[in-house]
């Protein structure tokens, strides 16, 4: 008997030992993440692309930018990728090797966002289907194309931190918050960049004159060219719509925006976004 309970006990520990696979995030959580992230817009090739199998042409000035492929399939998505590694490219902009990410890749948003919602993200993706779809390479101007300077970039303008509710402010006005400058990732687009393509962080969301592929994003402050005349109701309206308050629709690269990302967030976190842009500072628009 004791010689029985002893080989249970070793059995038990046995058991302990062995590395589990199982996702600690939560796929269904995850799938509304995809759509608050914005992914499905830059992963997903318009008119045909198969599901996050990267590859969309971003143009800039810098060069061409090429969408990587997020399904799980080993060989050109990140199906090897573990946990840590998706966490780490949301968290520090790194890949699996250690080189550093272009910030085309909102990680300098994304890194706002929970380790909760990053591993529920991660998990929805692993069950994606997986399509083999190698992507091209980058096509940059020298000295854009030299990936090792993007350690130079992150040590001058990445700020790492964390989101902070504010503790002054309502559960509502933080959810907004939260979405806009973490997940949302709408400054990336909507506020002015420098030479070297960081983000002005003395004029949030204040408007850019050369957005994705070259064209002007509007200013979604209160300031003159901005949303001055909006109502929260108008803000849910259009990320929810696509509907402006003169009675006409947004176009160009927002229509992606609310097809892929907004217009399937729920009203709660559309109010929660519209109460914080309605308390935000107003700002010229970016010229």
């Amino acid at each position: 008997m004791r010689n029985l309970i002893r080989m249970l006990n070793l059995l038990a520990v046995a058991a302990l030992a062995i590395p589990t696979t199982a996702q600690s995030g939560n796929p269904a959580r995850g799938e509304y993440m995809l759509a608050a992230a914005g992914c499905i817009a830059c992963h997903t090739v318009p008119e045909g692309g198969a599901f996050l199998a990267g590859g969309r042409k971003l143009k800039t000035d810098f060069g061409t930018f090429f969408t990587p492929n997020i399904t799980p399939d080993l060989e050109t998505g990140i199906g090897n990728w573990s946990e840590e590694d998706f966490v780490r490219a949301l968290k520090e902009g790194k890949a699996p090797d250690g080189s550093r990410y272009y910030p085309t890749f909102p990680y300098t948003s994304y890194t706002r966002m929970t380790r909760r919602d990053m591993l529920d993200l991660k998990a929805y993706l692993d069950e994606v289907p997986a399509v083999n779809n190698p992507v091209p390479k980058h096509d940059l101007h020298f000295p854009f194309g030299i990936r090792a300077s993007m350690v130079g970039w992150q040590m001058m303008f990445f700020d790492d931190a964390p989101f902070e509710p504010d503790p002054d402010r309502s559960k509502t006005w933080n959810r907004g918050a939260y979405l806009v400058n973490g997940p949302g990732h709408c400054g990336e687009c909507h506020t002015p960049r420098n030479i070297l393509g960081a983000i002005d962080s003395d004029r949030p969301l204040s408007g850019n004159t050369s957005g994705p592929g070259g064209a002007p994003v509007p200013n979604i402050t209160r300031g003159p060219g901005g949303i001055r005349d909006w109502n929260e109701d108008d803000i849910v309206s259009a990320l929810e719509i696509g509907l402006l308050p003169d009675g006409d629709f947004v176009g160009g690269a927002m229509t992606d925006v609310i097809e892929q990302s907004t217009g399937k967030l729920t009203v709660d976190d559309l109010q929660a976004i519209a109460k914080y842009l309605s308390s935000l500072p107003p700002l010229d628009s970016a010229r």
